[in-house]
């Protein structure tokens, strides 16, 4: 058996995982351009940010060559306005050589999307001299303070987990502020200049995202760059398709993609050192069938929840079913790559090991509260049932 296996391992593109997972890159734009211009240096920089705690500004630069940031920027303000799918393999692809690398990117994608909202003056800010600004963000859960100023408002405090923020032009942070019908969520759009980024990144995954803290004292941001987060729930007007989808419907299926890239490089990292080895894992055939199966489950859960965003009818169940994939995709990448770190012996515990990394890099992702599959369970079962728990 331990024969067949090496010979089953060296069959080359026919294998089902030398060649990638059928359908890994689907969409022309984001995904080429990174496969062409970005995954290598992203890759040869992964260990360097890792490192630094921060993407290298060669790799940085390169999002926004590769087009994450303008991806869902209006076209009015030179934007793509572009779809989820193209996203989502874009991301999944960068992810693939630094996990850091594909989440940034993944998230100025929708950080522009969110700015979007913002009135048109905002924008014109943001956007009036190019596309291109990287916009990172801090905004859930509401963190400092914002007092009502004259016009405007001004910030004091500190926003953890701001994913980016060392090579971002903007920031969005959000406070409580109380509104004419009570609390509400409020997002500033604040150039960085005007924040101090601190030191706080040391997390144990995901170190390359820089997702670091900021911190604001006396900023003053004018009524025209903030916006309520229930506005993201209403499609804009006379926009494209990618400005009339909910962010409920697709803020987990953003988180997701980083973690598909991941859970495919681990998958061949795994598979390429079964090829190397003269004593392969006792359950190997076992190991490698159910870890590129549940990949491949999730690759089409993804497809399928961004087909939805991109083309489907916006329903209460169709939100609930695209947070419920993503959700389950998160899950099935993390138990795949758990399982292939395990077998992995004790070349996947070496420092330089891959294979360790994107062991790291998937627990931080799947731990992120908008993958929580309780609580997708939760929202879907209650929109199907119609009950809060989704009890009968």
């Amino acid at each position: 058996m331990v024969t067949d296996l090496r010979d089953g391992l060296r069959g080359g593109a026919d294998d089902g995982v030398s060649g990638g997972v059928p359908g890994e890159v689907r969409e022309e734009g984001l995904a080429a351009r990174v496969l062409r211009e970005l995954a290598g240096p992203a890759r040869r920089d992964a260990a360097r940010a890792e490192e630094l705690r921060r993407l290298t500004g060669e790799v940085a630069d390169g999002i926004t060559a590769a087009g994450f940031p303008r991806h869902f920027v209006p076209r009015r303000w030179g934007g793509t306005a572009g779809g989820f799918g193209e996203l989502v393999a874009g991301a999944a692809a960068l992810a693939g050589s630094c996990a850091g690398a594909g989440w940034c990117a993944a998230l100025y994608a929708a950080h522009g999307r969110l700015a979007a909202y913002l009135p048109e003056e905002g924008q014109r800010e943001l956007w009036g001299a190019g596309p291109d600004p990287r916009i990172s963000a801090a905004v859930v859960p509401p963190r400092g303070r914002a007092e009502r100023r004259g016009g405007g408002w001004r910030l004091d405090g500190e926003w953890r987990l701001a994913s980016g923020a060392d090579h971002a032009e903007w920031i969005l942070l959000a406070s409580w502020t109380q509104g004419p019908d009570g609390r509400e969520h409020r997002i500033f759009a604040v150039p960085r200049g005007e924040l101090t980024v601190l030191d706080t990144w040391h997390a144990s995954g995901l170190r390359a995202s820089g997702s670091t803290s900021v911190a604001a004292a006396a900023v003053h941001v004018p009524d025209h760059r903030t916006l309520t987060l229930d506005a993201l729930l209403l499609p804009l007007p006379d926009a494209a398709r990618c400005h009339t989808v909910p962010y409920p419907m697709v803020a987990a299926l953003l988180f997701a993609a980083p973690l598909l890239g991941v859970a495919r490089t681990a998958l061949r990292e795994w598979t390429a050192g079964a090829r190397r080895s003269a004593d392969p894992h006792p359950a190997a055939h076992t190991v490698l069938t159910r870890a590129s199966a549940r990949i491949h489950m999730a690759g089409l859960l993804l497809d399928g929840a961004a087909g939805r965003a991109d083309r489907g009818a916006i329903t209460p169940v169709a939100v609930a079913e695209n947070r419920r994939d993503a959700a389950t995709a998160a899950v099935l990448c993390r138990e795949a790559v758990d399982a292939l770190f395990l077998a992995g012996g004790v070349g996947a515990q070496a420092p330089d090991s891959l294979l360790q990394r994107a062991w790291r890099d998937a627990t931080a992702i799947a731990v992120h509260r908008t993958l929580d599959p309780d609580a997708a369970a939760r929202g879907y079962a209650q929109t199907l049932l119609g009950t809060p728990d989704g009890a009968a």
